[in-house]
């Protein structure tokens, strides 16, 4: 059987798990922070009990308490939060391997930004998963992890320096998954190596008869909240591939610090509305931060090119630029059907898709990494053509 078409079935099958098992890491932390931040006093002055909840949900009720450090004995059963998170980081670098690393010269690898091997380009991505873990695990272990303040402008600033050296070594698509790759590492990690090791030891000290070291519970709470901020922006990271014009532009390392803040306000929005604040302030300055780079971002109207070529012309380019893999049967390794449907081989098939093929052209994001060797002056014709109407003479 045909590897790629098996690799094919991977993708979907490892993609499908990844959607199934972030919907429910992200909800669970969602409704964690939340649960957390709209705790009232207790109305039986427990002084264990740093607050509680009366929900209602599918048609019953609920009554939540949270200890200040924990009750006085431990429940006979206790649920525990961690598979959500492993598995979705397990399906998400399943999936990063499979595609990223798996065709690092097609997705990771692009000569116009830095020529490297697929061999060196997989080597420094996996470095920059540990080193974004350590060197973020480091901060907060430090003097700085009792000010927020500050570890909050590290973070940003760690944020910076890798958006800024992945857009300067991977392709645009590869770097804004690395970035995204490694910010998720952080979090599972977060769960992983502070979060339920911290749990652990409070649940060993109380079937000890001890008090459980209250550090442990400010621990995962400062991690808890550290992931929350960091969901909205990785669920971009995660689309990103669909969209060129993020990726594909000139200076992308700042399109995705942008996007990043824009989703950070968002979030901060909908925690602080569960304070029972209302700062429309910060979703609006989330969209004005988008609609600025929707049009520092948007593609020229005119015919770049020039004159619009002949459509023998059109034709001849993309049988020789974006055929081999945009086809019925793909001649490009790695590929056994047209991605997304598109395809590019027959007359119809290319006016069909004509607007498609001026973004992802113009913004150089196709052919990946311009592994058929597509020229600036074949771009702009193509980019005049489709401007012209997409003529069939």
């Amino acid at each position: 059987m045909d590897p790629a078409y098996l690799a094919e079935w991977a993708n979907l099958l490892i993609r499908w798990l990844h959607l199934i098992t972030g919907i429910a890491w992200i909800g669970t932390s969602f409704y964690f922070i939340g649960l957390d931040n709209q705790l009232d006093p207790p109305r039986d002055g427990n002084p264990r009990v740093k607050g509680e909840q009366w929900s209602i949900h599918g048609g019953g009720f609920y009554h939540k308490q949270k200890y200040l450090n924990a009750p006085a004995e431990l429940p006979e059963k206790l649920h525990w939060f961690k598979w959500e998170a492993y598995w979705t980081w397990l399906s998400g670098f399943s999936l990063f391997m499979l595609i990223y690393w798996g065709q690092a010269s097609t997705y990771l690898v692009d000569p116009a930004v830095m020529a490297l091997s697929p061999g060196v380009a997989v080597a420094i991505s996996a470095a920059m998963l540990v080193a974004g873990w350590v060197v973020y695990d480091l901060a907060c272990r430090s003097k700085w992890g009792e000010q927020e303040n500050l570890l909050s402008a590290f973070g940003v600033g760690l944020l910076v320096v890798a958006a800024f050296v992945a857009c300067h070594v991977f392709s645009g698509r590869g770097a804004f998954l690395q970035v995204g790759a490694m910010t998720g590492t952080i979090m599972v990690a977060n769960v992983a190596m502070v979060i339920i090791p911290g749990q652990r030891k409070m649940v060993a000290a109380m079937q000890a008869g001890q008090e459980p070291d209250p550090k442990y519970g400010r621990w995962g709470k400062q991690r808890s909240v550290h992931n929350t901020y960091l969901t909205l922006p990785v669920l971009f990271l995660m689309i990103s591939p669909h969209y060129p014009m993020t990726w594909g532009a000139s200076w992308n390392w700042v399109v995705l610090l942008a996007i990043t803040l824009a989703g950070a306000l968002v979030r901060q929005f909908f925690v602080q509305r569960q304070f029972g604040r209302n700062p429309v302030a910060l979703p609006a300055a989330a969209a004005l931060v988008v609609v600025v780079l929707a049009v520092l971002l948007m593609p020229a109207r005119g015919p770049a090119g020039g004159e619009a070529p002949a459509f023998a012309e059109v034709q001849a380019i993309a049988a020789a630029r974006c055929a081999t893999c945009h086809a019925a049967n793909p001649t490009q390794d790695g590929f056994v059907e047209a991605p997304k449907g598109v395809r590019l081989d027959e007359p119809g098939q290319i006016r069909r898709w004509a607007q498609s093929i001026r973004q992802q052209v113009a913004s150089e994001a196709m052919p990946p990494g311009n592994l058929t060797e597509i020229t600036a002056e074949e771009r702009a014709k193509l980019v005049a053509w489709v401007a012209a109407g997409a003529p069939r003479e």
